[in-house]
């Protein structure tokens, strides 16, 4: 990796973290700047403005980030309610990159930018709308291999199951702490074994 990409890729990575602890908007360039103890003209080098750099942290940590996280755990035939669970169930307890404390990234992203931000908002909606489809072709896929009700609304699923899955990252940023997730887990697991 070149020297100017190496800088450029901390930048993002370090103002990722300030963002994620601290929110966008009250991360100035200047906490940046500190942060990765480059210069101004090294970061206005690289990004036009704030907005731009918010972009790329987006389409470029994020959406890979997430997409191996979120997306790709959902490509097996083998157990698809078995399979969701676990992957709700890893994304809380056990996936290193979202922090209790700090909640979910898209989440916090698209709270505090899509009313300001039309951007924000389509690249966010991007994100969600992949995991959206993701899931509900695979509870669908489900469906037509007969582990799950051919009755269900595969759509309604996923949108209870996602729904559910920010709701609770939310109490869990409340309580700093993973035993909140516990009875959402149990519930989930109960919901998911009623689709069968």
């Amino acid at each position: 990796m070149k020297k100017a990409e190496a800088t450029r890729l901390n930048i993002l990575q370090k103002a990722f973290e300030l963002i994620y602890e601290k929110g966008y908007q009250t991360t100035s360039i200047d906490d940046i700047l500190a942060t990765t103890q480059v210069t101004k003209g090294a970061f206005y080098y690289h990004f036009k403005n704030k907005d731009e750099m918010g972009m790329a942290i987006i389409n470029e940590l994020l959406k890979p980030t997430l997409t191996k996280s979120f997306i790709e755990p959902l490509q097996d035939d083998k157990n698809p309610l078995a399979t969701v669970y676990n992957l709700i169930h890893h994304l809380l307890m056990k996936n290193d990159f979202l922090k209790v404390e700090h909640g979910c990234p898209v989440a916090n992203f698209t709270q505090e930018m899509t009313p300001w931000n039309i951007d924000f908002s389509n690249a966010l909606n991007d994100i969600t709308n992949q995991w959206t489809k993701t899931m509900t072709a695979y509870i669908e896929r489900g469906k037509k291999n007969g582990l799950i009700n051919k009755d269900i609304n595969a759509k309604q699923v996923t949108l209870f199951v996602m729904s559910g899955y920010w709701g609770i990252r939310n109490f869990g940023k409340l309580e700093n702490d993973k035993k909140i997730y516990l009875p959402y887990l149990k519930e989930l697991k109960r919901y998911l074994e009623s689709l069968k």
